[in-house]
């Protein structure tokens, strides 16, 4: 979600409500600036109300990092377009180049990806397995097809799809093929 504040256009990152025992609810808040991409933490009071920015999605397709900026393309008129690098960097180890992302547009301007809440990916390079490895126990580095890592069970191998959260970078499990 899009708010307005201060003049500019924030993306809402992230947010919690708080109730303490003493006192009003308030909401601690994460909010990234569009025009200028610093992040911001932000403590509000509970019923405080802002313009809302209308937000459209639209099916592009990713095609690769540039470095500082990322590049994309309209799926229906194949018209290549970028966003800085620091709009997209919290979904770049989730995507792979050629997927098709869901980019939101604020006031017809890209602004940045929304993920699905989990992806299927490739497990590129993890250590082998130890004999008496079982699904419960400990867990290990392993390095995705997207360059991303994150720690799997001691059974995954190298070439495995597996589901990870794109809100903790977990491991959810395996993909049946």
């Amino acid at each position: 979600m899009h708010i307005q504040l201060e003049g500019s256009v924030w993306r809402i990152i992230e947010f919690q409500h708080v109730k303490p025992g003493k006192g009003g609810a308030f909401v601690r808040s994460r909010l990234r600036n569009l025009d200028s991409g610093a992040v911001v933490d932000k403590t509000f009071r509970a019923g405080e109300k802002f313009t809302r920015i209308r937000t459209e999605v639209k099916e592009v397709q990713y095609l690769y990092d540039a470095g500082d900026e990322t590049v994309f393309m309209d799926t229906d008129t194949y018209e290549q377009f970028s966003l800085p690098h620091t709009a997209v960097e919290d979904a770049l180890p989730y995507m792979e180049p050629s997927s098709t992302v869901q980019m939101l547009e604020v006031d017809g301007n890209p602004a940045g990806v929304q993920l699905p809440s989990s992806v299927e990916l490739a497990v590129a390079e993890t250590e082998p397995g130890v004999q008496g490895d079982r699904s419960t126990g400990g867990t290990k580095p392993a390095t995705l097809e997207t360059g991303h890592q994150i720690q799997v069970p001691l059974f995954i191998t190298t070439g495995e799809k597996i589901k990870v959260d794109t809100r903790t970078s977990d491991y959810l499990g395996r993909v049946n093929s």
